[in-house]
């Protein structure tokens, strides 16, 4: 099975958000693995859209500008990717 290592980093540090509905009756969402990484939006699902989009944008630039990223549900886009021959894809 092919593994998609990104979007597997991703799936696993969105399982982790947190939400919450707001007093004036929005939501704001976090992940707190990964600093920094907070939406807001006046419904849960809109939350949720614009947190997965704040965290790709938070990891594709952490991976351009050298930062170390957390290790999330034993993925670690910290270290280099094993790369397999073609002939076993």
């Amino acid at each position: 099975m092919l593994r998609f290592i990104l979007s597997g980093y991703i799936d696993g540090a969105l399982e982790l958000a947190e939400y919450d509905k707001l007093e004036d009756g929005t939501f704001g969402g976090r992940i707190p693995s990964c600093p920094g990484v907070i939406a807001f939006a006046k419904t849960l699902r809109e939350c949720e859209q614009e947190l997965h989009a704040t965290l790709e944008d938070w990891v594709l630039l952490a991976l351009k500008l050298g930062h170390p990223l957390p290790v999330i549900n034993g993925h670690d886009l910290n270290k280099e990717p094993s790369l397999e021959p073609v002939a076993a894809l």
